[in-house]
């Protein structure tokens, strides 16, 4: 196989690994909004793969959720039909955890065995497994924090499982665009960035924050309140926002301020994603696709994330946001690296 469709087909790996992130974080995101995270008390990488084979395997099972502090202060009447429900979202969760590891490794193996993967680029994109062992132990740790007197996982594990989702989803999906479509010219020295590339850089930041403020919106339920758009309860900042002693506590514990940050955040990117794909239009012919893609989308998961509130954050309304929340950034990175290869 020639250079050109060895660097095809280990791109095409790298977007379906993405695929399988993307898969990964729906399910996350629906066992979380199912309250379905806490039923699998404990983590066995391997021999947690298999699910109960029998009835008694399902009572021991059951015997040790019913021991979590989530058990006994919210679900006591809970039947061993309502935990299989909840067992089987975060089995599936875990199990697609643990194909993504398979279907990265073996291609891996392979592509290293072949030669299509040498040198730097070999190290990096093993890089990307490491940061998926990480990403799995961090969603134990998350699990973990539930798991002790108030069965609730912390918002702030929350937001790391969910932000090392998107920088694993962001570096492989780069990657692949890099090998699938190289640069269309070389330089000897490389051209200053444009202020195009740098508010594309920076554009990604403020979407991963958005990310992370959704997160934490989700781990203290904060979507369940100020259930009104465009005013929270007929206020632009609630008077309550600034309750929590010491202040700066507010910004990850307050209700009211973290949807407030959420909502903020999501107005300066309807601000600045349009006016990002305009000038993308206008500079870059390249990346006028993406560019009109990126605006459209935009529209799209602002529809989504209104509708949620207003609807009081519905299971299935509520994960497509978050899914949405992937596709804005996968699209914004195609947009930056369209900008880059011309």
């Amino acid at each position: 196989m020639n250079t050109n469709n060895s660097q095809r087909a280990v791109a095409w790996w790298l977007f379906a690994c993405c695929a399988m992130v993307f898969l990964t974080m729906v399910v996350g995101g629906v066992t979380r909004l199912t309250h379905s995270g806490l039923s699998i008390v404990e983590w066995k990488p391997l021999v947690g793969a298999l699910p109960p084979l029998s009835h008694a395997d399902w009572l021991e099972l059951f015997a040790k959720y019913q021991q979590t502090p989530e058990f006994i202060k919210r679900n006591h009447d809970m039947t061993l039909d309502g935990f299989q429900f909840i067992f089987w979202w975060e089995w599936a969760h875990r199990l697609s955890g643990r194909l993504i590891g398979v279907v990265f490794l073996l291609p891996y193996l392979f592509f290293l065995a072949r030669g299509y993967l040498k040198g730097a680029l070999a190290a990096k994109v093993f890089g990307f497994f490491i940061l998926g062992g990480l990403q799995g132990a961090m969603g134990w740790y998350m699990v973990k924090s539930g798991l002790v007197d108030d069965p609730r996982v912390s918002q702030y594990r929350l937001a790391a499982h969910l932000g090392l989702a998107f920088v694993l989803f962001g570096l492989m999906f780069w990657t692949g665009l890099g090998m699938l479509q190289p640069r269309t010219a070389k330089f000897a020295v490389s051209p200053a960035p444009t202020f195009t590339h740098r508010l594309g850089n920076w554009l990604v930041a403020l979407v991963f924050i958005m990310v992370l403020s959704g997160a934490l919106v989700a781990g203290i339920r904060a979507g369940l309140a100020y259930n009104t758009f465009p005013l929270m309860n007929g206020h632009f900042l609630p008077p309550e926002s600034f309750m929590v002693e010491p202040w700066w506590l507010n910004f990850f514990t307050n209700m009211a301020l973290v949807q407030f940050d959420h909502r903020l955040l999501a107005w300066a990117l309807m601000g600045l994603i349009p006016w990002y794909s305009w000038r993308l239009w206008n500079e870059f012919p390249d990346a006028r696709t993406p560019a009109v893609a990126l605006t459209l989308w935009l529209a799209v998961q602002v529809v989504l994330g209104i509708a949620t509130l207003l609807l009081q954050v519905p299971v299935a309304l509520a994960a497509t946001h978050q899914a949405g929340a992937m596709v804005l950034f996968g699209l914004l990175i195609w947009a930056n690296h369209a900008i880059r290869r011309a």
